[in-house]
């Protein structure tokens, strides 16, 4: 058996990220923490994290110009929506989203539903990540 050795890593080993200590981002609906990134962590291909969609919440529609999108749903039923084309999304189920897709996520069920996802490779800056193609509510 021959044993496989490799360099040393320049880089450092980032810290453990706890989702409880990381707080929500509810711009796009529901509870989004992104839990991995360059900002934190120093990530350099990608960034990944939780969404919490509880019921009759909504992610609105939005597409990345940069990154595809690996979604995990890993308890509940929601309706997601590609490009106009709709699908059921179940518990243990994932669904790729490649780059330029829009989507959008609806938990029309009765019980809150949880994801993990990942989005790479990153954009060359943040606020270049998404592209929001649903206004915000209005909330006056």
């Amino acid at each position: 058996m021959t044993t496989i050795q490799h360099a040393p890593s320049a880089v450092r080993v980032g810290p453990t990220v706890s989702r409880a200590a990381t707080p929500p981002n509810r711009r796009r609906g529901g509870d989004i923490r992104v839990l991995l990134s360059p900002a934190n962590v120093g990530t350099t291909a990608a960034f990944m994290g939780t969404l919490t969609l509880e019921p009759g919440e909504v992610v609105r529609e939005h597409w990345h110009p940069y990154s595809e999108e690996f979604l995990y749903c890993q308890r509940g039923d929601v309706l997601v929506t590609l490009d106009g084309e709709p699908r059921r999304l179940g518990a243990e189920s994932a669904v790729h989203i490649p780059i330029g897709v829009r989507h959008r996520i609806v938990n029309d069920g009765d019980t809150a539903a949880f994801f993990v996802f990942c989005n790479g490779p990153l954009a060359p800056r943040p606020e270049l990540g998404h592209v929001d193609t649903e206004p915000a509510p209005d909330l006056r």
